[in-house]
């Protein structure tokens, strides 16, 4: 008789206890599988990223959330408690681990630190979804793994210390993981095993949880006791083992049933790919920019090493009219993918700092120099220009839709390829590109192109045959006043008429368009590049001013291992015909009837000026300026509706079921909601109330724990009401509601004001009767004050102190 209740009292709080009273294998147990559950989304990010650091951020914030999580367990934290320490924790260590570069040490946060963790819980998942992969850990996407496995963490863990099913805390942590697959790349690190050493965790540790579970039914008495814990044993032994069995055959056979496709991601389809082919060649207006700004300055260049070319597009693709960027996809002249900090990362050569200011110019083609890794813009428009920029590491050719204008200005990080000689270029062959089909081109330039490399044995020297030809055969002029007559333009009828002149005049349009399509005849890999560089006279200076007479087009060769070479086709300035008329050969070549060449005066408009310069300067909003304001107000913004949203759920929760109680359909079931109410209330507010109790032996915990005498009354009255011959009337219901809302308002009288407001926002009333019931109180009578409570019940003529109730004790099982 003795034994029955001295073991009831320490079987019940196995299952109700707070985390803190759990045994250290329980803790063990728990916080290892969320380790290694959260674990695996972690790694997973591996192809996202350009390298390991950012495990520094993931692994930092998963950590962080594991102790945040493991503190709020022991400290018995409600969910608003551990809601407002995680928002701090994100921004008090998200600083050192995710934006180090933005910190004072590399550890304390600065205001940018802040605005920049406050923007990127909005911003940052659309910025690594429009970066290629892998991303770089300096471009500040490094918040979202942090964030993810600090949230999750704290989920998890939270979950698995307190929630009595452990399968509860798989829900996060297998959220994780679908974010961080959503957010991958198509390429993931081996998916088959992500999978199966998830599902292998989370089915072990269930099993042995459930292992652990004690078993309310059942009292053990002698062997029968260990027998029982043995087969729990052997059960969980032969469940991993059949799992790992099960995972190791998954594993193997997946390597042949796995479909070789790659997977959908939010990458893939959240923004479609850039398209360049939307804007005109460039090449179209090289003689505007000539005639238009012969001395006017476009832009300027510090850094530029000496031998070194600015570079403004490359163009690969001909139709017969415009020599253009291609539409082949992956690898071509138009496959564009937005800036980031770790672009040519295999580039060879001298590393260089550039810096460009623009003046006169204007368009979406970015003037660059070398293979770019990174490029940093400045100025009042720098956002709109770092959002618009895209960049072609095959073509080293960059982009900004958001129009280069006067006044902008940005630095680059590039790499400046050495040009080989033509001695280490004399035994290698031309390389394996792969370029588009040329379409248009006049069929007799193939037999030029044959008779030009007709001697010529090695490669290189058949690409500096053509080049040559063209060079010393030719004949230079921009066709400007004053100048040799020279039509603009690069169509097949203009090219067809140079090369079939007695004389060959043009200028570098023509002759980069004629050396890259004759090389092609004859199997010559070549593309033709627009850029600037600066005269012999002025190489070398520390400032390269870049005006119209410095715009040039040449001709680029790929030889394999030695990259692009570039080749200058372009007769020199002075070299011009003696006769001022250029005549046509006697005998020239029957030519294929060519299509009509497109009208000329896109070719001879220069850029789009605007006149009304001023405009701008008339605008007194700061776009740049209101869009900051705009983020940070987001970002702020939607902090708060984070740190909001629990408490105004709890608010329409209580509200709505108030609601339901009074509007009841039957009056009688009105008068006991009213009761519910005022339990529900006290609860909230502290009283020891256990749920199963009638409502005599509620008043008499209420009573005790507010001093409150006419709670007996109302609990008698509510009985009287309900068990009744006949239902109250609309009356009784009322007045009882509004004793009931007078005595709810004496609760709150005696208690301060931080008290009051969390039992407006205790949660404790809404999971009573569900699975996640908070722990019952013991009886406190000592928490409401006794000189408010000594006031009140003299006030209402009782004695002053009310007569003491026991609370019951919860009946054992026999």
């Amino acid at each position: 008789m003795t034994a029955a209740p001295t073991k009831a009292p320490t079987a019940a709080p196995a299952t109700t206890s707070p985390a803190v009273a759990l045994p250290a294998r329980r803790w063990l147990l728990d916080l290892g599988a969320t380790l290694a559950l959260l674990a695996i989304p972690v790694i997973g990010f591996w192809s996202t990223f350009d390298g390991p650091r950012y495990l520094v951020a993931a692994v930092g914030g998963l950590l962080l959330g594991m102790s945040l999580g493991a503190l709020g367990a022991v400290l018995r934290w409600g969910i608003l408690l551990l809601s407002g320490a995680t928002v701090v924790a994100y921004f008090l260590f998200g600083g050192a681990l995710a934006l180090p570069h933005t910190t004072v040490a590399g550890v304390i946060p600065t205001l940018e630190t802040l605005r920049l963790l406050a923007e990127g819980t909005i911003t940052s998942w659309k910025q690594l979804l429009t970066t290629v992969a892998p991303v770089a850990a300096d471009d500040g996407h490094l918040i979202v793994p942090f964030l993810l496995a600090l949230v999750a963490a704290v989920l998890t863990t939270s979950l698995a210390l307190r929630a009595r099913s452990a399968a509860w805390a798989l829900l996060p942590a297998a959220a994780f993981l679908a974010v961080e697959i959503a957010l991958g790349t198509s390429q993931p690190v081996v998916p088959v095993i992500q999978g199966v050493v998830f599902g292998l965790v989370a089915v072990v540790w269930l099993a042995i949880r459930q292992a652990w579970q004690p078993q309310a039914a059942a009292v053990s008495v002698g062997e029968g006791s260990s027998g029982a814990r043995g087969a729990a044993v052997r059960r969980a032994v032969m469940g991993v083992a059949v799992i790992a069995i099960a995972g190791v055959v998954g594993v193997t056979t997946s390597a042949f049933a796995a479909p070789s496709s790659p997977r959908y991601v939010l990458r893939d389809v959240v923004i479609p790919p850039f398209d360049i082919r939307e804007f005109p060649s460039p090449l179209q207006s090289f003689r505007a920019y000539v005639r238009d700004f012969p001395d006017e300055t476009l832009f300027t260049v510090s850094g530029l090493p000496e031998d070194a070319r600015v570079r403004l597009a490359t163009m690969d693709a001909y139709n017969g009219t415009v020599y253009n960027v291609s539409d082949d996809g992956a690898g071509s002249s138009s496959a564009f993918s937005p800036v980031r900090t770790n672009m040519s990362a295999d580039a060879e050569g001298t590393p260089a700092t550039v810096h460009v200011e623009i003046g006169a110019f204007e368009g979406v083609w970015m003037p660059d120099a070398g293979a770019v890794q990174s490029v940093t813009f400045d100025g009042d428009r720098a956002d709109d220009l770092r959002r618009t920029a895209h960049y072609n590491e095959s073509t080293a050719t960059g982009v900004v839709t958001a129009s280069l204008q006067k006044g902008d200005a940005y630095t680059i990080e590039s790499v400046i390829p050495e040009i080989p000689s033509d001695e280490a270029l004399a035994d290698t062959p031309f390389a394996p590109v792969s370029l588009p089909k040329q379409e248009g081109v006049p069929q007799d330039l193939a037999d030029v192109a044959s008779k030009a490399v007709a001697e010529a044995v090695t490669p290189i020297e058949q690409a500096r045959a053509l080049e040559t030809m063209l060079s010393e055969g030719g004949f230079f002029s921009h066709g400007l006043a004053g100048e040799v007559i020279s039509r603009a333009g690069h169509g097949a009828e203009r090219i067809s008429t140079l090369l079939g002149a007695e004389q060959m005049v043009g200028d570098d349009e023509q002759y980069a368009t004629a050396m890259a399509l004759l090389a092609r005849e004859v199997g010559i890999p070549a593309r033709v590049v627009m850029g600037f560089y600066p005269d012999e006279d002025q190489a070398g200076q520390g400032v390269f001013e870049a005006t119209g007479n410095s715009l040039h087009a040449w001709v680029e060769i790929a030889f394999d291992g030695a990259g692009w070479v570039p080749f200058d086709p372009t007769p020199p300035e002075d070299q011009v015909p003696n006769d001022q008329t250029t005549k046509p050969k006697a005998d020239p070549k029957p030519q294929v009837l060519q299509p009509p060449p497109p009208p000329q005066e896109p070719v001879d408009l220069p850029p789009t000026v605007t006149d009304d310069g001023g405009s701008e300067d008339e605008n007194p909003l700061d776009l740049t300026l209101l869009w900051t304001i705009v983020g940070i107000g987001a970002g702020t913004l939607g902090i708060l509706f984070v740190l909001l949203a629990p408490f105004v759920v709890i608010g329409v929760l209580k509200a709505t079921r108030r609601r339901r109680r009074r509007e009841a359909e039957r009056p009688a079931d009105r008068i006991s909601g009213g009761w519910d109410e005022l339990v529900d209330r006290a609860s909230d507010h502290g009283a020891p109330v256990r749920p199963g109790g009638t409502r005599l032996e509620e008043a008499g915990v209420l009573s005790t724990a507010f001093a409150e005498p006419r709670v007996g009354t109302l609990a008698s009255r509510a009985d009287l009401e309900v068990f009744g011959p006949t239902e109250p009337s609309p009356d009784d219901v009322e007045e009882f509601w509004a004793q009931v809302d007078e005595i709810v308002g004496g609760m709150a009288s005696s208690r301060t004001w931080w008290q009051r407001m969390k039992a407006r926002l205790s949660i404790r009333s809404l999971l009573a009767g569900t699975r996640f019931a908070l722990p019952d109180r013991a009886p406190n009578p000592a928490r409401v004050r006794p000189e408010r409570a000594t006031k009140r019940a003299t006030a209402d003529g009782a004695p002053e102190s009310a007569p003491e109730r026991s609370v019951p004790a919860p009946q054992e099982n026999e």
